[in-house]
């Protein structure tokens, strides 16, 4: 037995110093992993403890410098308070730099990100928002989680450097000699129990640190994903609350819509009248979309009463610096619902000394939509046809316009002059001018009478003869011939053309009538008293 111990005593050195290189081969590894570049822990560790240094030799540079100004002053001293004030200066700039390391080196790790107030999803358009929201929480819970993860592995790797370093360190004291020569010879990370020492002094100060800063972190980690989990519930439940609600908007929209639809096909199917149609289409699409921006107001206001009390202060406002704007809407509705106006209806608008006669194309919001036609306004004042005109609304208040198809009576009375001499038949040509105008105006005189019956229920009609008129009248150059007859509303210029080209034809045939025009009756000398008139080759008014 005593042989036995004997040999372990004279070969355990040989297990120890075989022991040495494995401890350092671990050592070195754990060295590698915790001076990476990408560890952040002991990176910042190791400027914490800098900041610690760089403090502490502030000190002890700011006591030196107070002790040698007490000293008697010499050129030696002096120099030497200058250099140690410049080291300090250095000092100072680098404690500036590294101030961020002071007290908590570690809590842009530690510290989740701001990410404000639980949005709280009160309609539709905030989903985006709210999943925007848990995708950015959940993206700093796994941070930190990664955060955390590494602190750990941190704190692994320092366990097991201080044990190997303990070791290390008993090894060391077995047999220490040896040992020495040992590492002398295999280039041996620690040479002494010094290094050894030192080493484990840093390792235990890193590991301390690392793992208070592991407890308050655990902490906040735990309350973290409570409260991303909780938020993520909440936010969860709202927007599938939403998404439901959502749902049964646009199935009553989509009810309303089909109504509408079905109500547009009804009135086309019964009512024949395009004009009819087209108004009540008008105020179909209005009250559908009325409806629609009342049931997402109500469905997604909170509070009512604050949108009435808004909308008071601001329709004031607006109201002034608005007004031809509202001023168009209210006529449009004026319009709509006056039925002053309908689309296809012959209007006449005199705006600004410049005279339109036109169809509406479109009633909208803000405007009427004219399509200026060949009529006689347009022949004798404007030169020109085929304008489209913009009318805002707001013009049924403010200027005098004619409809020449209101109600359905598309017919308008137009009339014709011509001037005869004082010698002619103006009986005869009245005649002419009656028969003219009844066998181009009969289909109008007709229609006209049936409408003018319908028309007593709402106006008071007295006068409703609708066959031609004509009338003859004295002027300074004869006899003015005036005959008017009912036409149509849409074609007046073409049937005024017709009816003046039948009268002339109907004229030319007569022998007894002749067309007068601004004349001059000359005489000669001695011959005042019989003199002819010279009528074959009158001389105009100059």
């Amino acid at each position: 037995m005593k042989i036995f111990i004997i040999v372990l005593l004279f070969f355990l050195p040989l297990f120890s110093n075989q022991n040495i290189p494995k401890i350092d081969s671990q050592i070195k590894k754990i060295d590698n992993f915790l001076n990476n570049h990408n560890n952040p822990w002991i990176k910042r560790y190791k400027s914490y403890k800098t900041y610690q240094q760089v403090e502490f030799n502030i000190i002890k540079t700011q006591e030196k410098i107070e002790s040698l100004q007490k000293e008697k002053i010499t050129i030696d001293i002096q120099n030497q308070i200058n250099n140690l004030q410049r080291n300090l200066d250095t000092l100072q700039k680098q404690k500036d730099i590294l101030s961020n390391y002071k007290d908590s080196p570690f809590i842009d790790l530690t510290t989740p990100q701001d990410l404000g107030k639980t949005p709280n999803v009160t309609n539709i358009f905030l989903i985006v928002k709210a999943l925007s929201y848990m995708k950015q929480s959940n993206e700093t819970l796994k941070t930190l989680q990664k955060n955390y993860q590494s602190l750990l592995e941190n704190i692994e790797y320092l366990k097991q450097k201080d044990r190997l370093l303990k070791e290390l360190l008993e090894i060391y004291d077995k047999d220490k000699d040896n040992i020495i020569a040992f590492c002398k010879l295999n280039s041996c990370l620690f040479e002494n129990t010094y290094k050894i020492q030192m080493q484990l002094n840093d390792t235990l100060g890193a590991f301390r640190v690392l793992e208070a800063t592991r407890n308050v972190f655990v902490t906040t980690l735990e309350f973290l994903e409570k409260d991303i989990a909780d938020s993520n519930e909440l936010i969860k439940s709202q927007v599938k609350a939403q998404i439901i609600k959502g749902a049964y908007i646009g199935i009553t929209i989509l009810i309303l819509f089909g109504i509408a639809l079905s109500i547009k096909l009804a009135v086309k199917k019964y009512i024949h009248d395009n004009e009819r149609i087209y108004t009540t289409n008008k105020i179909i699409n209005f009250l559908n979309i009325t409806l629609i921006i009342l049931i997402l107001l109500f469905a997604y206001l909170d509070n009512v009463t604050y949108l009435v009390t808004v909308l008071g202060f601001a329709s004031a406002g607006l109201a002034i610096a608005m007004k031809d704007l509202f001023m168009s809407i209210l006529g449009w509705i004026v319009i709509v619902v006056s039925g002053a106006v309908h689309a296809g209806d012959r209007i006449k608008v005199i705006k600004d000394g410049a005279v339109y006669v036109g169809d509406v194309l479109d009633i909208s919001i803000l405007r009427t939509t004219l399509y200026e036609d060949i009529t006689l306004t347009t022949y004798m004042d404007n030169r020109r046809a085929g304008r489209v005109i913009f009318i805002p609304n707001n013009f049924i208040f403010t200027t005098m316009f004619s409809n020449y198809s209101h109600s359905g009576l598309k017919s308008v009375w137009d009339g014709i002059d011509f001037t005869i001499t004082f010698n002619s038949d103006h009986i005869k040509a009245c005649h002419i001018a009656r028969e003219c105008a009844k066998k181009y105006a009969k289909g109008y005189t007709e229609s006209t009478k049936k409408q003018f019956n319908k028309l007593r229920d709402k106006y008071t009609i007295k006068n409703t003869s609708v066959e031609p008129r004509v009338f003859s009248f004295l002027e300074p150059n004869g006899i003015r011939i005036s005959v008017w007859y009912l036409t149509d509303a849409f074609s007046t210029l073409a049937i005024r053309s017709s009816i003046s080209s039948e009268i002339i034809s109907e004229i030319i045939k007569e022998p007894n009538i002749k067309i007068a025009y601004p004349s001059t009756t000359i005489y000669h000398g001695d011959a005042l008293k019989d003199s002819k008139q010279i009528t074959d080759g009158i001389i105009p008014n100059i």
